[in-house]
């Protein structure tokens, strides 16, 4: 019984890493960037959320907090992405990091180094009861929010035009260009989407974490962990790692607690060993 609450709490957590690892992914799809910068809008997410709660609410700060880091992912890609679609990767991690770098010290600056806490919504606290079996109503909520989302995200990718040209930008971005589409706009988009998601992740998931300066540093290493497990260029790659990462940390807690955190980096092995590409890798050639 308490197993399967483990696992529960694993989907939840995975949740928690799709949201952000999905966006970095995309990114990095799309433009070829590898952006070490992703954890730092999450933590702005959750700034944000815990800063704009104290005006707005939980829920309308839940939403207004990636709305407002998504507009910032505008900035972010024209002024500094832009640079290093067609230049090598090494730059883009180098400035990125910075950049990282940069936001955590601001962060510092202006909301101190203390830690911050969320409060949950009211009617979300307590428990839920299934037979015997007791589950948190603010983790189950967050599980059917990022199921929404990443619903939400598919269509977009699946059933528009917009999801066309980008899946067409990842697998041929030379047949895209011949076509006369530039992709640019596209990217943009892709930008603010990614970071809006990680955005989202930080605001939802504030209340059941610890908000500080450096929770974006923590949480990069993760999401790349899950983007290379699912393998780069697949939506359900990083959909089926996130949750699978997620369940193996939670139950492996439940076992030996010690070794949550080294079960995600023995799962990456274990993936990378018989399957190079990760689960659902795809040959992608660099965005120009």
């Amino acid at each position: 019984m308490f197993l399967l609450e483990q696992v529960v709490n694993g989907l939840v957590l995975g949740g928690y890493y799709l949201l952000i690892a999905l966006g970095l992914s995309l990114i990095f799809s799309v433009g070829g960037v590898v952006n070490l910068a992703h954890g730092a809008f999450y933590a702005l997410g959750a700034y944000f959320a815990v800063t704009l709660t104290q005006y707005l609410g939980f829920g309308a700060a839940a939403v207004a907090s990636p709305i407002a880091v998504a507009l910032l992912g505008i900035l972010f890609e024209r002024f500094i992405l832009r640079r290093f679609y067609t230049a090598d990767p090494i730059l883009s991690l180098l400035v990125t990091f910075g950049l990282a770098m940069v936001t955590e010290q601001f962060i510092r600056i202006v909301w101190g180094a203390s830690p911050l806490s969320q409060t949950m919504p009211q009617g979300l606290k307590g428990a839920l009861f299934l037979g015997d079996f007791m589950f948190s109503r603010y983790r189950l909520t967050l599980l059917g929010i990022v199921a929404v989302v990443l619903f939400g995200i598919w269509l977009l990718l699946q059933k528009t035009s917009f999801g066309r040209v980008v899946r067409a930008g990842i697998q041929r971005p030379d047949m895209v260009a011949a076509l006369g589409i530039r992709l640019q706009p596209y990217m943009t988009a892709i930008v603010m989407l990614g970071v809006g998601m990680a955005a989202l992740g930080g605001a939802l998931f504030a209340p059941i974490t610890i908000v500080h300066p450096a929770m974006g540093g923590e949480i990069i290493t993760v999401a790349f962990v899950v983007v290379v497990i699912g393998g780069l260029g697949s939506f359900w790659g990083v959909v089926a790692a996130a949750l699978l990462v997620g369940v193996v940390r939670g139950v492996t807690i439940h076992f030996a607690p010690a070794a949550g955190e080294a079960s995600i980096y023995v799962l990456m092995f274990l993936v990378l060993l018989f399957r190079p590409r990760g689960l659902l890798g795809e040959r992608i050639e660099k965005f120009e």
